[in-house]
């Protein structure tokens, strides 16, 4: 049995680094949002800017949940080692999509990107979900904001030749 400190340990890492990639992915977002972003025509089901900060907060905290739980089933498993390396790998073009559409600003390069990630999501919700049930079902709300969110870079990217 795995001593309460280390399941402690466990949990700060797991939620830390999901917020690590979300201040990385808000250093090219956040200057962008009231010059280059506020000038764009935005299809009819945009949201007010103000709402994205508060949803991905709370996906990337799921996110390190779902992590934790993959995490303490054993880090000797094979099964868990592959579920991390692909989250690992979406989290990095969960970063990328940022540094992309509003760090170059280019929806076109965004948008390719988005469709990777949204299949890397879906591959971490298929290894989570042969690790920890609760695990996979977590991530199931951060692959629907995903899929709007590749709804609303293509439709950027239509809008705004």
């Amino acid at each position: 049995m795995t001593p309460a400190y280390v399941r402690v340990i466990q949990f700060v890492a797991a939620v830390g680094v999901c917020l690590v990639a979300a201040a990385v992915g808000s250093l090219f977002t956040t200057p962008a949002i009231p010059t280059w972003y506020a000038t764009l025509v935005k299809p009819a089901l945009n949201p007010p800017s103000w709402v994205f900060g508060p949803v991905w907060t709370v996906l990337y905290i799921l996110m390190g949940i779902a992590l934790y739980l993959v995490w303490t089933r054993g880090w000797d498993r094979k099964d868990v080692k592959v579920a991390m390396a692909i989250f690992g790998v979406q989290l990095i073009l969960n970063v990328l999509w940022s540094y992309l559409f509003f760090g170059l600003q280019s929806p076109f390069l965004a948008l390719i990107e988005i469709v990777l990630l949204w299949v890397a999501i879906l591959m971490t919700i298929l290894a989570f979900y042969r690790v920890s049930v609760p695990a996979a079902l977590l991530l199931i709300p951060y692959i629907l904001w995903v899929s709007f969110a590749a709804y609303l870079t293509y439709g950027i990217y239509m809008l705004n030749p």
